[in-house]
């Protein structure tokens, strides 16, 4: 990984970042598990990085260098409100960096670390993709959203940080999550447990999302209050839902009944949005997917928006983008 057998030709430039202030754990949360974190930024960026403790050297093109000091800054800040960086953040930064042109020439200087403002360690919804844009707009737009694409293109975190949004500024009164409770590829048999315990197995996801968008304590009150609602999908029949943003993640694992179900339980000041992979299907072979059919039942109604979402837009590792190419190449 890196470019430490490659030699340096006269279109590369050498790069010299320091970081301050010094502290052990703050460097080592940067760097990762075994310098995880630099090799993925020298894999995706094409440049060496070497260092000694908090003296950074680059080599590379000119834009690549000056973008890999600005992620190690950035990086390095972040690990003054929390200790431990997901590999995820480090592609989230080299992708937002691939997006800005014309970066200004710094040099070789020392860059040292700023302080970071209180609320700036706080996460935000941030689309990185042209599509992602597209779809946190059709959101602000219409009242019932379809988001369809493969896993990784970031449909479910989205969504559910726009409904955590507009709970927070008082839209909607409650939030409603829903998964169909489908077993994917796999025969678990009779689960031990309550039925909660069976079904939360299903409905992690989502949990997972909102816990990265609040603290857990918050959530198990909202839960506790009923303001937030993670249930399976056939819980949803029979009930009108009015003021909620509602959310049917892994949609192509409903049925055509389940679909129609779902849709008409929207009521008034409500928004929905519907996501889910058309691809990997996990119901029975007999069985039609109720999203598959929706996009082409629904496809005309004004009122209704479709973002397609595709491998370019996935934010996981290099990698996922890859498997996914290779998986559409092999059906065609």
């Amino acid at each position: 990984m890196g470019r430490n057998n490659e030699p340096l030709n006269t279109s590369e430039s050498i790069r010299h970042l320091t970081l301050t202030p010094t502290d052990n754990k703050r460097l080592a949360a940067l760097c990762g598990q075994l310098d995880e974190h630099l090799r993925l930024i020298e894999y995706h960026l094409g440049v060496e990085i070497n260092n000694r403790g908090y003296d950074f050297e680059i080599i590379g093109s000119q834009p690549a260098t000056y973008q890999t000091c600005h992620i190690l800054e950035r990086l390095y800040q972040l690990t003054a409100h929390h200790r431990h960086i997901h590999a995820n953040e480090v592609l989230t930064h080299i992708q937002e960096g691939q997006d800005k042109k014309n970066a200004p020439n710094l040099g070789n200087k020392k860059i040292t670390s700023a302080p970071m403002s209180a609320a700036a360690h706080i996460a935000k919804l941030k689309p990185r993709t042209d599509n992602q844009k597209n779809y946190l707009n059709a959101m602000q737009q219409y009242d019932i959203n379809f988001a369809i694409g493969p896993s990784g293109t970031g449909k479910t975190f989205i969504a559910v940080a726009c409904a955590v949004e507009a709970l927070e500024k008082g839209l909607v009164d409650r939030l409603i999550l829903t998964r169909p409770a489908v077993e994917a590829g796999e025969k678990l048999g009779y689960l031990p447990g309550n039925l909660s315990e069976k079904i939360d197995p299903y409905l992690r996801p989502l949990y997972d999302a909102l816990q990265e968008l609040l603290k857990g304590q918050k959530i198990n009150q909202l839960i506790e209050n009923g303001i937030i609602e993670i249930l399976p999908l056939a819980y949803m029949r029979g009930r009108t839902l009015n003021n909620a943003f509602i959310i049917l993640d892994e949609a192509q694992n409903s049925t055509q009944e389940q679909m129609k179900m779902f849709l008409t339980r929207i009521g008034f000041g409500s928004k929905a949005v519907i996501t889910g992979d058309i691809t990997q299907t996990d119901l029975p072979k007999h069985i039609a997917s109720g999203l598959r059919q929706a996009v082409n039942v629904l496809k005309d109604i004004k009122a209704i928006r479709f973002t397609f979402l595709t491998s370019k837009d996935i934010v996981r590792h290099p990698v996922v983008q890859d498997i996914i190419e290779a998986y559409e190449k092999d059906q065609t």
